[in-house]
């Protein structure tokens, strides 16, 4: 791949979500602290609306990361079942062995013994449940008895909603406005804005680089603030058109992103704007001067 290229270890612009790769810009690090707070705060229920695409789900991670020996964690990342089964979900998650199948309140007597017997030994439950919005309606119903469970001093479990702006929609509708009213903190991850494009970019780099003589400022100004443009500073769109910028550098043997790499790499991307003529980023990298590389070759 580029990685010898551009003095790297590892490839800086994947889309996983990879906590080693988390960047505190302002927004992210504000909503972590928030979190953070609250949920030392004993409070019950928390809610993060992020657009699509803007870091959601490593901010999860972030944040189980930080509170891992301080409390038992739960992660549930593709909640879209119905209440059973999402209740044996957070059931697995807790270490829970249930003889299945189950009625819906011997499973609920397990949780709740569970959870007594963390609280008990003076321990906090925190579940983040990812992908929020894909619950459905009588799915969260479950959820709200859930956080029912309490002593006379604390709740026995603290839930951490995180969704695309259709959880806001879906929170809105009156049959569930009970659920809605015990959100005590909400928070929202937008975009990078302003100058936060180009110390993402270069912190990504950082954190890949395979030596001190790694240059971070590989991006010409000029194609910095394109790529800017492009992705409106949604983060895995500025991974995915960094990754070909790389790639298109690398094929002509040069070690600096101009203006030109980005624009060939927006027109490859029709999930930044609806473009006819879909490959024309690979047919001008078959076309292009220099040795010829096979398409594995390049990802190698």
């Amino acid at each position: 791949m580029y990685l010898g290229h551009f003095a790297l270890r590892e490839a800086p612009f994947s889309i996983t979500p990879d906590t080693d790769f988390y960047f505190a810009h302002d927004g992210a690090q504000s909503t972590l602290n928030t979190l953070l707070v609250a949920l030392r705060s004993g409070e019950g229920f928390l809610k993060v609306v992020g657009e699509l695409g803007c870091g959601k789900t490593v901010l999860c991670r972030q944040l189980l990361k930080t509170l891992q020996g301080e409390c038992v964690t739960a992660y549930i990342p593709n909640p879209d079942m119905g209440p059973d089964d999402l209740l044996c979900a957070l059931a697995l998650e807790l270490g829970l062995e249930l003889a299945l199948p189950a009625s819906r309140h011997v499973i609920m007597t397990h949780i709740g013994n569970c959870l007594l017997k963390h609280a008990d030994a003076g321990q906090r439950v925190v579940v983040c449940i990812d992908e929020a919005q894909a619950i459905p309606m009588r799915s969260l119903e479950s959820l709200r008895l859930l956080s029912n469970l309490e002593t006379e001093k604390r709740k026995l479990i603290q839930l951490v909603l995180l969704g695309q702006p259709d959880l806001d929609t879906k929170l809105a509708r009156p049959e569930i406005r009970q659920l809605l009213q015990r959100i005590t903190f909400s928070e929202y991850l937008g975009p990078l804005t302003g100058e936060s494009v180009g110390d993402y970019v270069r912190h990504r780099l950082a954190r890949a680089a395979s030596s001190e003589h790694t240059d971070l400022d590989v991006f010409t100004p000029e194609a910095m603030e394109k790529l800017a443009l492009e992705t409106a500073g949604v983060p895995r769109l500025i991974n995915v058109l960094a990754h070909k910028c790389l790639i298109l550098a690398y094929g002509q043997g040069v070690h600096r992103i101009s203006l030109a790499h980005v624009k060939l790499a927006v027109l490859d991307t029709p999930g930044l704007r609806a473009t006819p003529g879909g490959g024309r980023w690979w047919n001008w990298w078959r076309r292009r001067p220099g040795p010829t590389r096979t398409a594995g070759e390049v990802l190698e």
